[in-house]
């Protein structure tokens, strides 16, 4: 058994959501979970099939996005793990949708921090052990901290 790290190159001032599903249609359904969702949003997807031709499957209406989430997901290269680059709306507006996707098994992460992906690869395959999410704690946040936090919340609309 192999393990790596594989870096997720995030195109810029985009969200990334990474997961597994089981079905060659997921690329189809999450397009719809998102467009019916938030059709403004600007996004592109990539499904690593898992049986048959073994293909990444793409789709999306942004074709920079589209290209990213499809070269990631090659870099990639895990069986039944999906890839959604997201702008003009964030995670939290879609994961509900995407979670409710009958095929979707489960969600690895939804960020805009840099991610590293843990892959391990044996005789069969390549699959996901876990996620990097981001930077490493630095600490316990102040009450100046909580302030800035509540502030940046009302500035993006989150909270009244």
């Amino acid at each position: 058994m192999e393990l790596e790290t594989v870096k997720i190159v995030l195109p810029a001032d985009s969200n990334l959501i990474l997961g597994q599903t089981h079905f060659i249609k997921s690329v189809e359904d999450l397009y719809e979970a998102i467009v019916s969702t938030v059709p403004n949003a600007k996004f592109g997807i990539a499904f690593c099939e898992a049986s048959g031709p073994c293909l990444v499957r793409c789709e999306g209406n942004d074709s920079e996005l589209k290209k990213a989430a499809a070269d990631n997901a090659l870099k990639l290269g895990c069986g039944h793990s999906f890839l959604i680059f997201l702008r003009d709306a964030y995670p939290i507006n879609v994961l509900n949708a995407i979670k409710n996707v009958p095929e979707v098994c489960g969600i690895y992460c939804a960020t805009s921090n840099p991610v590293e992906v843990i892959v391990t690869e044996t005789q069969q395959g390549r699959g996901i052990l876990g996620i990097i999410d981001g930077a490493s704690i630095k600490g316990i946040e102040t009450p100046k901290d909580v302030e800035e936090r509540k502030t940046f919340l009302r500035k993006i609309g989150y909270k009244f």
